[in-house]
């Protein structure tokens, strides 16, 4: 018995200095990892870090002239004394490489010791918050989210600095070992929605997760749906109001935006400047968004299907004007939509990726030349030509960018469904998508709330902006713990100065 407790002791003592030198090992086949030997007197230590990741004047201004101290001869002693805050002791070699790797550096008293110091001295390249380029507003605040996570929480606790705002970190991704946090209200946020959140980050099997774009995919309900079933945003304004509203935001670092969940379809139309003007503008807005939607899904289809079957619908004031403008034309309506519709998204994204100067030229120019090009060389007819022209303005009023993105691709089976059954094929398409959202969730929440479930007055809330003296209830889909902003009781009452 004795003998085998030596011989495990033995065994394990061996694995833990195999792992530790393992952990050296590695580190030093990169070329900025520093592994050096210090004495001083009878004392003597180890400081290794990786110097291009951490703050070489803070090593040497606050670290080490307090290692050479001969009085301090332990980690604990080591640090109460080192004036650095985040300062740890470990002696799990897997924890120890991930500080390592992070920004740490690590004191040893002896090269294999698995115990070591652990001082943060992360040095991060980061730019300063600037406008939103994204998310442009006119109305309310300009700031944006940046790539340092850090400084996107400060961003927040500036909003709410409450001790109910909670951040939850965690590191996801085999190989990149992103930073991770799960931002919420404790009190509002539902805690299914936060247990939801975390879980899903934390099954997370993929190697490098750099964005929160990539993020937003891989904790989808539905990985196969073209909608967004969370909301990315660079504004922490509107980050900011959710939070308030009871849902949950993730962020992550190296990423300048944030993802919002749960959300609704409806919710992807709502811009935060609605909330910076008078109700009834807002309002106003708001509807214009919601027929700007259905033009530039419809219209292009719509032609084709009247065109191509549905002739004894067009108006006898604007029959000769069709007939003119088609009469040299060779190609069907279908074709003649899909060609205009192909090079409008052509002219986008290639602008979207040239140099911001370049891409605003080949814009303008590219959609004037080729528009009359075409027109003269009569490929399309002119009232067509204006029609593309038109939905394609539409599609830019949607605030949410991946859902002006969805919408620039569903006008295409639209026109399909038309040239093969007319108005009908645009019934089935319509019907086939409006199947795809009902069965949709967003966290587990339905996502074509407030239509299915069936719920009137959050209908009025959908496609109107109520007056703020009107809406004390956070939104129901969210489950959240509290479900008032305000007693609507107290916040009605007038009060004169006398009283």
């Amino acid at each position: 018995m004795i003998w085998d407790w030596f011989r495990k002791n033995f065994e394990r003592k061996a694995k833990e200095e195999t792992t530790m030198t393992e952990l050296l090992k590695a580190a030093k086949m990169s070329s900025d990892f520093v592994h050096n030997h210090h004495t001083k007197g009878s004392k003597s230590y180890w400081v290794s870090y990786f110097k291009t990741i951490t703050k070489r004047e803070l090593i040497h201004r606050d670290i080490l002239p307090y290692l050479k101290e001969e009085s301090l001869n332990s980690m604990e002693q080591l640090k109460r004394e080192i004036p650095v805050d985040n300062i740890l002791i470990l002696k799990d070699v897997d924890e120890i490489q991930n500080k390592l790797y992070q920004g740490y550096v690590m004191i040893q008293f002896h090269e294999k010791d698995k115990k070591c110091l652990l001082i943060m001295a992360s040095e991060r390249v980061s730019r300063q918050v600037g406008i939103s380029e994204v998310e442009f507003s006119v109305l309310g605040p300009k700031a944006s989210f940046v790539e340092d996570l850090n400084i996107n929480m400060n961003l927040m606790r500036q909003r709410f600095p409450l001790p109910q705002l909670t951040f939850k970190e965690l590191l996801v991704g085999k190989l990149s070992k992103t930073r991770v946090v799960v931002a919420y209200i404790d009190g509002i946020a539902s805690e299914e929605n936060v247990n939801t959140m975390m879980q899903r980050l934390g099954d997370i099997e993929f190697d490098d997760v750099i964005d929160t774009s990539l993020l937003q995919q891989l904790i989808s309900d539905n990985a196969n749906s073209m909608f967004p079933l969370t909301i990315n945003t660079e504004k922490p304004d509107r980050v900011a109001g959710q939070l308030g509203n009871g849902k949950v935001a993730v962020f992550s670092q190296g990423s300048s935006q944030a993802v919002i969940a749960p959300t609704t379809f409806f919710e992807s139309f709502v811009a935060r400047e609605d909330y910076y003007m008078p109700w009834l503008l807002a309002t106003g807005f708001r509807l214009i968004r919601y027929f700007a939607v259905l033009f530039s899904v419809l219209a292009s289809s719509l032609y084709v299907a009247v065109l191509t079957y549905h002739y004894e619908m067009i108006p006898k004031n604007i029959l000769a004007t069709l007939i003119s403008s088609r009469s040299n034309i060779p190609f069907p309506p279908v074709i003649e939509a899909l060609f205009l519709e192909l090079t409008i998204e052509l002219l986008r994204e290639a602008g979207a990726r040239l140099p911001t100067k370049v891409g605003q030229t080949l814009g303008i120019v590219g959609g004037i030349v080729i528009g009359q090009a075409a027109v003269a060389a009569s490929l399309t007819s002119n009232v067509l030509l204006i029609i593309v022209a038109l939905a394609a303005l539409a599609s830019f009023t949607t605030p949410i960018y991946k859902m002006s993105n969805t919408i620039r691709l569903l006008r295409f089976p639209f026109i399909v469904f038309a040239a093969c059954w007319g108005g009908l094929g645009i019934v089935f398409c319509f019907s086939f998508f409006l199947v795809h959202l009902l069965r949709l969730t967003s966290l587990g929440r339905p996502y074509l709330y407030p239509f299915y479930p069936t719920r009137i007055k959050g209908m009025g809330e959908t496609f109107l902006r109520f007056p703020f003296s009107h809406t004390p209830k956070r939104p129901p889909y969210a489950q959240t713990q509290d479900a008032f902003r305000y007693n609507p009781k107290r916040a009605k009452e007038k009060h004169d100065i006398d009283d």
